[in-house]
C-alpha cells in the first residue's frame, strides 16, 4: 500500500487505544507535507512497515529494547532526584523490542535529512562514523549517563541555550488555549499525580506538540507554586505502531516504563506512566532540545556521538545485549550504516512526494 492508505489505516486501528483530535491530526497531515525530516518525524508506522524489504539482511540483527521512533530531534533534558541536569532520549512513545540495528539507520537518516534541511551542516559519512564511534564506545564501557554538571560542560552549554529562557518558555505555557468542561476522574488523577503539593490550584490547558504524537490529547496543569509556576503535562499512550504494521494479534503492551527503567540512566523522578498516560514535569530544562536551539558553534560530530552513546545506554538495559551487538557489528561491512541510511531516505522522500501530492 502506498503512503495515503498506509496513514489512513494506521489512524483507524490507533483511534481504536486512544481518543484521536481532528483538527491535530490534519495539522499533522500539513505538517508532513513541509519537509522530508518532519515526515520523517511524523510517520514511524510508515517506517516500520517498509523497513524490512529495504534492510532485509538487518532485520535479522539481535533484538533489544529499542527507541524505535529514533531522530535527532528527539532528545533532551530533565532533572533527576539530586537536581543535576541530565540529558539523553526524550521520548519512548514507540519503544518495542526491535533489530538494535533499527535505532542506529534511524538516527543516522534522520541527520542526513536534517542535513539536506540545513539544520545540520555533516557528511552523512561522518556522521555515521560518529554515531557508530559513540554506540561502540559506550558498549564497551557498559554504558553511562550524560550527567551535566562537573562533567560534559561542551553538552551542558548546548543544553542551556539562550533559546530556552525560562521567561519564554513561561509566557508559551501561558498562552496554552484553556480546556472547557469537565474531565474524566482518570485525566485528572493523571494531571494531579505528580504535582508538587495536594490541594494546589491550577488551570488545566491544551497543548499541540511534538509529530508523531500530534492526534494524541495532550493536557498540561500549569500553577503558580511557592513564588513560581510549575507544569505537569499528561499525554495519551497507545501501543507501538510496530504492532500495527506486524498485524500482531496478541494483546499489544506499552513499553514505555519498561524501556526506562531497564537502560542505563539517570532517571527523570517525574516521568511516569499513569494508566494510559505517560506523565511529566515540563520546564526551561525538562523538555526536548530542537534543532533550532543548538547554538552556532556546536560540535555536531561531538553531538552526533553523544547519541550514538545514549542509544547504546538505552539497549544495554536488555538482557546480554553487549556481548550478542558487539558480535554482530563485527560482522557488517564497514559502510552498512550509510549505506542503510541512503536506502531509508530515498523511501522517505519517495513517499513524501507522493503525500504533498495527494494533498495538492
Amino acid at each position: 500500500m502506498n503512503i495515503v492508505k498506509a496513514t489512513h489505516r494506521y489512524e483507524l486501528w490507533l483511534g481504536q487505544w486512544t481518543p484521536l483530535l481532528k483538527p491535530d491530526l490534519r495539522l499533522k497531515h500539513r505538517r508532513m507535507a513541509e519537509d522530508p525530516f518532519s515526515f520523517l518525524r511524523a510517520t514511524f508506522y510508515r517506517w516500520i512497515q517498509v523497513w524490512p524489504e529495504v534492510c532485509r539482511d538487518l532485520c535479522e540483527a539481535p533484538q533489544a529494547l529499542a527507541v524505535g521512533d529514533l531522530h535527532v530531534e528527539n532528545f533532551g533534558t530533565w532533572r533527576d532526584i539530586e537536581g543535576r541536569l541530565v540529558w539523553g532520549v526524550n521520548d519512548f512513545d514507540e519503544a518495542a523490542l526491535l533489530p538494535y540495528t533499527l535505532d542506529l539507520v534511524r538516527l543516522a537518516t534522520s541527520a542526513m535529512l536534517a542535513n539536506q534541511e540545513g539544520h545540520l551542516a555533516i557528511k552523512t559519512k561522518h556522521a555515521c562514523a560518529a554515531i557508530l564511534d559513540g554506540y561502540r564506545t559506550s558498549l564497551t564501557a557498559n554504558g553511562k549517563p550524560f550527567v551535566l554538571e562537573e562533567n560534559n560542560k561542551w553538552l551542558r552549554q548546548i543544553a542551556t541555550s539562550e533559546l530556552r529562557d525560562p521567561e519564554l518558555f513561561w509566557q508559551k505555557m501561558e498562552r496554552l488555549p484553556a480546556v472547557r468542561g469537565g474531565l474524566p476522574a482518570s485525566t485528572v488523577d493523571a494531571l494531579e499525580h505528580l504535582l508538587p503539593e495536594h490541594g494546589l490550584d491550577y488551570r488545566v490547558l491544551r497543548r499541540v506538540a511534538g509529530l508523531g504524537s500530534l492526534g494524541h490529547v495532550r493536557l498540561v496543569a500549569l500553577a503558580d507554586c511557592h513564588g513560581g509556576k510549575v507544569a505537569r503535562e499528561a499525554k495519551a499512550l497507545a501501543p507501538s505502531s510496530v504492532y500495527w504494521a506486524r498485524n500482531r494479534k496478541d494483546p499489544a503492551e506499552i513499553m514505555y516504563q519498561a524501556i526506562i527503567r531497564k537502560a542505563v540512566r539517570d532517571p527523570d523522578p517525574f516521568v511516569h506512566v499513569h494508566g494510559n498516560w505517560i506523565v511529566r514535569r515540563l520546564s526551561p530544562h525538562c523538555s526536548r532540545i530542537e534543532l533550532n536551539m543548538l547554538p552556532k558553534d556546536r560540535d555536531e560530530l561531538r553531538l552526533l556521538s553523544s547519541m550514538g552513546w545514549e542509544i547504546a545506554n538505552i539497549h544495554l538495559g536488555s538482557a546480554n545485549a553487549r556481548k550478542v551487538i558487539e558480535r554482530h557489528l563485527n560482522t557488517l561491512k564497514r559502510d552498512w550504516l550509510a549505506s542503510a541510511a541512503k536506502n531509508m531516505a530515498e523511501i522517505v522522500y519517495k513517499d513524501w512526494h507522493t503525500w504533498r501530492e495527494s494533498l495538492s
